[in-house]
């Protein structure tokens, strides 16, 4: 009899121990969303740096890419709080903006940039862009920008290709809430 109290008292045991709330258990719904899942292989940093040629800005930016072609990516791997185009459409979406060395924006307006993306950790309908990308500059017209509306479906974990004049940069994001 002794032996059947112990093992029921060790088995409850057992199950409050499972039972209790974890501090990762603890977290919210809206945590979890903020939270890159390990199966979503997003971009890092490159060592060392990618550097954008001179006089091109580099402010403290994680570029990518290479004289040609480059980007910038968020340093954590992240788009938070995408919004919509307009209140009627659900997918999320977000301008990147991307550099070559010897742009010109007066010869090639629009620019002759693609960008094409997929979501790795499930099943969605494709990015979509904007129907072309545009030419932009800061303080400094003779290094221009180009930049491309781009919309995902859904959030998750999305790998964003860009195109341009036989370049390519591609980089793997985590869209969240």
């Amino acid at each position: 009899m002794m032996r059947i109290v112990v093992s029921f008292a060790g088995a409850a045991i057992l199950c409050c121990l499972y039972t209790v709330p974890t501090p990762q258990s603890r977290r919210s719904s809206s945590d979890e969303a903020n939270e890159i899942p390990r199966s979503c292989p997003v971009t890092k940093p490159t060592q060392p740096p990618f550097v954008p040629p001179a006089p091109y800005p580099s402010d403290g930016q994680v570029w990518i890419g290479s004289p040609k072609l480059w980007t910038d990516i968020p340093k954590d791997g992240m788009w938070r709080g995408l919004p919509h185009y307009t209140s009627d459409d659900t997918r999320f979406r977000q301008r990147v903006f991307w550099w070559s060395e010897g742009y010109d924006w007066r010869k090639e307006n629009p620019p002759e940039l693609t960008i094409i993306g997929k979501r790795l950790d499930g099943p969605a309908a494709p990015l979509s862009t904007d129907e072309h990308a545009n030419a932009g500059w800061s303080n400094d017209s003779k290094h221009p920008f180009m930049v491309h509306g781009i919309f995902t479906p859904t959030l998750g974990c999305w790998k964003i290709i860009g195109r341009y004049k036989q370049q390519e940069v591609s980089y793997v994001v985590w869209v969240a809430k």
